[in-house]
């Protein structure tokens, strides 16, 4: 977590706990956009309806799909906006408190647990999406070369050294080689069905009355969700390669199903950058296993993954990892299934090649 994020939740809830003592009908309500609708007198159809809150995009289109007619969904992390450093506003804070259902993906988002603290709420209940689902570990930077723990091993002093002077440093070299779990659980079509269901389940517990208008609702998205599965076992099963290179490490439980290898330019988060060695690692991985796409993303500049595709003599291609959707792609109506249908045409290509 961010310096200083405790201090700062602390002055939210405040200035939150402030605006939520105004009037409900004084109190914007987001939309999927970030923007707001009109304050009035709601309907009772509309009082009756679900406040579900999101962190960001696949939260949000899981629990839309659920909700259907019956739930008012919005997600905090506005379009184009990469969600792993985001941060609440004290508005974000108002519609954390006042949601019936918060939802979020439990690993992306650092600040959560102190602003469901700060925000405190009898009636709400939380969905952590990622529970119950068994987490892959990843390094910042594991390019997944065969001789990388042979190197790691050659270079035991040198990382021995870099811990000793970790406090001068801020702790970065012991970060740099910490187990993290990656969150991008999304990004598997089995995965994002177990997602879906715990979504529905906690609908019907804030809403037993319409308990079977959910189930209906997620069995009906959890059937795309298991053709999206059968699309990419088909697609990507004869694929002349296994391997592709990606901007970040977004794709290791979708590589994972489908008997892929990825090797990402940068680590979980996208806004680390791989050293001038791993650069070098990355083109010759490239090299060996004759990959001619370099795979960028809409949300992160792409200027990494173009140097890698420029000294490989290499073409590049957008392969999404769905943390949220462009202005563009809102304008088009394009979704989930949508975008993960063209993640799959891009793979298809680029193994093929």
């Amino acid at each position: 977590m961010k310096k200083g994020f405790k201090a700062s939740i602390i002055l939210i809830a405040g200035l939150a706990l402030a605006l939520a003592g105004c009037g409900k009908n004084d109190q914007p309500t987001g939309t999927a956009s970030g923007s707001a609708e009109p304050s009035g007198s709601a309907s009772a159809a509309e009082a009756a309806r679900l406040k579900v809150v999101t962190t960001f995009y696949p939260m949000y289109e899981f629990s839309k799909q659920v909700g259907g007619e019956y739930a008012d969904v919005v997600a905090l992390v506005p379009p184009g906006t990469e969600p792993h450093d985001w941060e609440p506003s004290p508005q974000d804070m108002v519609k954390v408190k006042e949601a019936d259902i918060f939802v979020y993906n439990g690993l992306v988002e650092e600040w959560v647990e102190d602003a469901l603290a700060s925000a405190a709420s009898d009636k709400r209940i939380i969905v952590k999406a990622s529970e119950g689902i068994e987490l892959m570990e990843g390094l910042p930077h594991e390019h997944g070369h065969e001789d990388e723990h042979a190197d790691e091993e050659e270079h035991a002093d040198e990382h021995a050294d870099e811990d000793e002077h970790a406090d001068e440093h801020g702790d970065e070299h012991a970060d740099e080689h910490e187990h993290v779990l990656d969150p991008h659980v999304w990004l598997d079509p089995v995965l994002a069905q177990q997602q879906v269901a715990a979504i529905a389940d906690a609908f019907a517990k804030a809403d037993p009355d319409r308990k079977d208008d959910y189930k209906k609702n997620a069995d009906a998205y959890i059937a795309k969700l298991q053709e999206l599965d059968e699309a990419f076992k088909a697609e990507l099963g004869g694929a002349k390669r296994k391997e592709f290179v990606t901007q970040h490490a977004a794709f290791g439980y979708l590589a994972k199903r489908y008997g892929l290898t990825q090797l990402p330019i940068s680590g979980l988060s996208p806004d680390q950058e791989p050293s001038p060695n791993e650069m070098a690692e990355i083109v010759e991985f490239a090299k060996e296993h004759q990959v001619k796409t370099i795979f960028f993303e809409t949300l992160v500049d792409p200027k990494v993954a173009q140097t890698v595709a420029d000294e490989l003599g290499a073409r590049t291609d957008v392969l999404n990892p769905l943390e949220g959707l462009t202005e563009e792609e809102i304008g088009n109506n394009q979704d989930y299934i949508a975008i993960m249908r063209s993640n799959l045409e891009a793979l298809k290509k680029a193994l093929n090649e």
